[in-house]
């Protein structure tokens, strides 16, 4: 019998909808999957539906099983665990992290999905992609140990980067944010919340991942002599303006670029895309990473969700997708 799957698509800027569509057969060295939890990455998710992907990035932004083309119709999304239906033996029946758009059932190669580990709940491994992100951006940056970091902006990614640096011995972690909110958050991380005007300044290392023009030049602020602040903000379309005068060559100041696209040069040489991703599933076997989960949503009501997330909804980090259950 053909299978058919629902999958979440961007029809146009703006506008989401549910299509159907059928299934191809697994091949021997495939899976096909069932999808149990998916995860909305509301800072990159949000640009993408607002079609904000600028012409010279839209191949660098495509997502690993996306279908479609920028800036729309497209099928987006990289956050989603799900049950193996058909696949190699080592593999049927496991739960698995799969870099796959919302979709109720999909096949992928084996090779594409990672196993969770017993500790790690299908419900928590929706964040495996993000704490990836952080995983990285900690291998570009190198903190020591006893190192002052400071994270500026308070999303999905820097409060994923906030939790994996508490875990460096003797570190003072920072997560710097104007939202009030972000309290309850930064103490279930084990790290402390400030306002950007409260935030300790002289920092080793200051990650910024705000996307905001002001949360830039208050990381200039707030970095050492000859510090360096890593750049995790993904700004689309806007432009935007850096502060480069006063201090910024006296103090010896670097900024520097940090994207998921890519194996750190730091650990390229001896670690795969899959090591990294096998880092992140590890590590999300702490359940302070709970905090990150802020909502959960049907998979019919996603059209809806993404509008209102795109039109504010200041507070939101990740939102869990819920399936229903298959036979």
């Amino acid at each position: 019998m053909d299978r058919t799957a629902r999958s979440f698509w961007l029809r146009a800027p703006g506008e989401g909808e549910i299509r159907t569509a059928p299934l191809p057969p697994p091949g021997p060295d495939d899976v096909l999957v069932r999808t149990l939890f998916s995860g909305v990455s509301r800072g990159t998710e949000t640009l993408v539906f607002r079609g904000g992907v600028p012409e010279s990035q839209r191949s660098a932004m495509r997502a690993p099983f996306q279908e479609g083309e920028f800036p729309a119709p497209v099928k987006y999304g990289y956050l989603n665990v799900g049950v193996v239906e058909q696949g190699p033996g080592e593999l049927a029946g496991r739960t698995v992290f799969c870099l796959y758009p919302h979709q109720t059932e999909y096949v992928v190669p084996a090779s594409a999905v990672t196993p969770l580990p017993a500790d790690v709940t299908p419900a928590r491994a929706v964040l495996a992609g993000t704490v990836e992100t952080a995983v990285n951006a900690l291998w570009d940056a190198a903190p020591l140990v006893g190192d002052r970091i400071a994270v500026v902006g308070g999303g999905m990614v820097g409060c994923s980067v906030a939790a994996v640096a508490a875990g460096i011995p003797g570190a003072r972690v920072q997560l710097v944010d104007p939202d009030p909110s972000r309290a309850a958050v930064a103490a279930a991380l084990g790290v402390t919340h400030v306002t950007p005007e409260a935030a300790d300044g002289d920092c080793d290392l200051v990650v910024h991942a705000s996307a905001t023009e002001a949360g830039l030049a208050r990381s200039l602020e707030l970095v050492g002599v000859e510090g360096e602040i890593l750049e995790l903000s993904w700004y689309g379309d806007r432009r935007v303006s850096i502060p480069l005068g006063e201090a910024f060559h006296s103090r010896r100041l670097v900024i520097r670029s940090s994207q998921v696209g890519m194996v750190s040069p730091a650990r390229r040489a001896r670690r795969s895309y899959s090591d990294r991703m096998a880092v992140a599933l590890r590590l999300l076997a702490d359940d302070r990473f709970d905090a990150l989960v802020t909502g959960e949503c049907a998979f019919d009501d996603l059209p809806v969700l993404l509008h209102t997330l795109a039109t504010g909804e200041p507070t939101a980090l990740c939102v869990r997708v819920t399936y229903e259950e298959g036979p």
